[in-house]
């Protein structure tokens, strides 16, 4: 009986979860399921009122970016295949400029000129990318070849082919509905778009168009124009986000193509482009003869007045170089405006400091370049790291060390420059050495130190994290060292510095070359070793303010050696949200007596807190350095192998 029972049961279950599959997992069976979820269909007279309101905020848009000139910074990486990897970036490029839309959307050049695969086209693949990208000044010198920007417009806004650049429309267009989605909190309708008529240069794709104001917020395809699986344009995703009340812009472009002779799939190219800068201004040539009246500051009576000596006067020129410096990077964009994370980088070159015993009368200040190449650089008592140096560094562990280590070991090289007394030249005290004209490419500018000073300085940051609570970071940079040298052959152009120093020498090795012998040996096949984070990884930053925040991420676990992508780009994808004013200051409050900053523990990418304490900076009015007040967590057992991931 109790056999039976079970018998029954058995066969029970099995129908029911058969009945659950598809129909046409039988053979014998005569009607079919179709999942129609992904099949587009005819949009509803709402979906048709979203898209026409789509298309007038398009016009919007566009109008809107003509009246821009932000920065534009792209980077590209031609790949290679590798056999533990699976591929690895063969060669890459880096371009920068201030662009002016109103000059060049609306071009057309693009759509006819000559395909990469058509008889009589030059440059092969990398022509197709590469012809969209001349909005930088020495593009085209430096790959021998001509193009205009109007394919890259085409990132930004969708369609500039029309009489008023307004070629996104129903003559132009026509639209299917495929889904509704979320984008992080924004709720949006996305669409396929497709041409009504063969044109080259058209857009082909999908976009999607936020519900409550009807902006397209993301959109994803290519310029095919005419078949989309033949003879394509480059594909490409580009984002906007909501910088300001009701005004949606573009942010950030992914490219990528696979390389139709790789039997493995691998990529040809990968390519990010960034945008930002969207409300700075760049002064007037005449901006340094204008009289400005400092709010809040009193005259001083001639009793009251110091005189200066000659070693304060020497001090107060150099001041003025560094606030001439750190003024027109920010004016230009090219550095972050002063943020939180700024403050938590400060403390820990302060805790250098203290650590050390050094004394200073004037706290370090940390600042973020906001551009791509991996560089940092001293501007008087302000250390300036690159972002994506931070983004690579950042690798997520469950006590944010290695994170922390990394951090101590790239301060500590600019802090040895400021205890050594290396200054940038002095020139940069005279207001009109730093005037950026608001339309022309940003040539590097000479800030850089010395080959000399990069020696002395790599040699005393040795002795800097050689104290007992900075020793830990060693064996973490050790690491991040080694992949770097694994890949730099195919990175040139991301450890070419430009503005500051890079961490490479030109003869390959690095300047603070002796940390190598401090850590581990690299090994990618080894999962619970991990040197270095794909770019973008850490940090983002609001387009409109330049302010930067610590993304809060969840910790992928690595399944294989090819989910490690050090210093590689990496798609695109945003969480959406709407834009929130900025809440009110608070109401002025009675002085208080100013007490020692402490640390505020930096979250590793997981967004678990560290657990390491750091060090309070000392007073600025100290006269000897004051020892830490916090103490770092103790590094791992032995002290010289980083912890499993």
């Amino acid at each position: 009986m109790n056999l039976r029972k079970n018998l029954t049961a058995a066969l029970t279950l099995t129908f029911l979860a058969s009945s659950a599959l598809p129909a046409m997992a039988f053979p014998f069976g005569k009607k079919k399921v179709v999942d129609d979820s992904s099949i587009t269909r005819k949009p509803t007279a709402a979906q048709n009122a979203l898209i026409d309101k789509a298309i007038v905020r398009e016009a919007v848009v566009i109008k809107e970016i003509k009246t821009r000139v932000p920065l534009v910074e792209t980077y590209i990486q031609n790949m290679k295949p590798d056999p533990v990897m699976f591929e690895t970036p063969l060669s890459d490029d880096h371009f920068l400029a201030r662009v002016d839309w109103g000059k060049v959307i609306g071009q057309t050049g693009y759509a006819s000129e000559k395909r990469g695969d058509e008889p009589g086209a030059k440059g092969g693949f990398m022509s197709k990318f590469k012809h969209s990208l001349d909005y930088v000044t020495g593009l085209s010198k430096s790959l021998h070849l001509q193009y205009n920007d109007s394919g890259f417009v085409r990132m930004i806004v969708i369609d500039t082919d029309g009489p008023n650049s307004d070629g996104f429309n129903r003559q132009n267009y026509t639209f299917a509905y495929v889904r509704n989605d979320f984008l992080g909190t924004v709720p949006t309708v996305v669409f396929d778009v497709e041409p009504t008529k063969p044109k080259p240069g058209r857009f082909i794709g999908r976009i999607w168009i936020e519900r409550n104001g009807g902006n397209i917020v993301r959109y994803s395809g290519d310029l095919a124009g005419e078949q989309a699986d033949i003879r394509e344009y480059f594909h490409f995703e580009s984002w906007r986000t909501n910088i300001q009340e009701g005004l949606w812009l573009p942010t950030s472009s992914y490219i990528e193509e696979t390389d139709p002779k790789s039997p493995e799939h691998v990529l040809k190219m990968k390519a990010i482009n960034h945008i930002w800068g969207y409300s700075l201004k760049i002064p007037p040539p005449d901006a340094d003869q204008t009289s400005v009246e400092v709010v809040g500051a009193d005259n001083a009576t001639a009793a009251d007045a110091t005189d200066v000596s000659p070693l304060g006067a020497q001090r107060e020129w150099i001041q003025e170089a560094e606030d001439n410096v750190i003024d027109r990077l920010y004016t230009a964009g090219l550095i972050d405006a002063p943020s939180d994370f700024d403050d938590i980088l400060a403390t820990l070159a302060n805790n250098i400091l203290a650590y050390n015993n050094v004394p200073t009368t004037r706290p370090i200040k940390v600042r973020t370049l906001l551009t791509e190449p991996l560089e940092s650089l001293a501007v008087g008592n302000t250390i300036l790291l690159s972002k994506s140096l931070i983004d690579t560094a950042a690798i997520p562990t469950a006590d944010g060390m290695q994170l922390q280590g990394n951090l101590d070991a790239l301060l500590a090289f600019q802090v040895a420059h400021i205890i050594l007394g290396h200054r940038i030249d002095t020139k940069y005290a005279f207001s009109d050495r730093l005037l950026f004209p608001s339309a022309s490419a940003f040539v590097k500018l000479p800030m850089h130190h010395t080959d000399a000073d990069n020696v002395e300085a790599a040699k005393k940051a040795m002795d800097l994290l050689s104290v007992k609570d900075l020793e830990f970071s060693q064996p973490f940079f050790s690491l991040y060292l080694q992949q770097l040298k694994a890949r730099e052959s195919g990175l040139k152009a991301l450890t070419a510095p430009q503005i500051g120093d890079g961490l490479v020498k030109a003869d390959g090795s690095f300047w603070m070359q002796a940390i190598v012998a401090k850590g581990p040996k690299l090994d990618n096949k080894d999962l619970a070793q991990q040197g270095a984070m794909p770019l973008s990884q850490f940090l983002r930053f609001d387009p409109w303010t330049d302010k930067v925040v610590q993304m809060k991420t969840t910790v992928e676990p690595l399944l294989s050696s090819r989910d490690k992508i050090p210093f590689e780009v990496t798609p695109i994808y945003l969480k959406l949200a709407y834009y929130q004013p900025p809440a009110p200051p608070p109401a002025a409050a009675a002085p208080v007596q100013a007490a020692p900053l402490t640390a505020t523990p930096i979250a590793p990418a997981g967004g678990a807190p560290a657990d390491a304490g750091t060090a309070a900076p000392p007073p600025a009015d100290a006269g000897t350095a004051a020892p830490a007040t916090g103490t770092a967590t103790p590094p791992p057992a032995g002290g010289a192998t980083p912890p499993r991931n």
